[in-house]
């Protein structure tokens, strides 16, 4: 059910997109009035496509409006996993923090294992 209203939603945002891009602005009138276009080479004859163009345009947004809130409800509604994902409690922070051992926690001498240069008091080797 998800996957079809998401495919709706998507065809919905294409369409939407394409017809807003078809009307023509505000502005448009004016240039008509000097050539800029003339009724014959209009697809929706002399009277104008702006009535069908508005009225399918609300049609469409508020049909992409209504499977946004679709959408929105099976996401919140989806099945939540056993262990909730995100930052855990401060209690299961805590209890992992003290079963891992720290550098304090050691008892042994730790001797520092890093090469040490010394001068060697033979002559016939040289010194490094």
């Amino acid at each position: 059910m998800q996957v079809a209203v998401l495919m709706v939603h998507v065809v919905l945002a294409v369409a939407l997109i394409v017809l807003v891009l078809l009307q023509q602005g505000k502005g448009a009138e004016a240039g008509a009035a000097f050539g800029g276009g003339g009724a014959s080479q209009t697809v929706f004859g002399s009277s104008g496509s702006g009535n069908f163009l508005a009225r399918f345009t609300g049609v469409l947004a508020a049909g992409f409006f209504a499977t946004s809130l679709t959408l929105a409800w099976f996401a919140s509604n989806a099945n939540q996993p056993s262990v909730e994902a995100g930052i855990p409690n401060a209690s299961v922070i805590e209890q992992q923090k003290n079963s891992l051992p720290s550098l304090d926690d050691s008892e042994e001498s730790v001797e520092n294992a890093s090469p040490v240069l010394e001068e060697s008091g033979n002559a016939d080797q040289p010194a490094l």
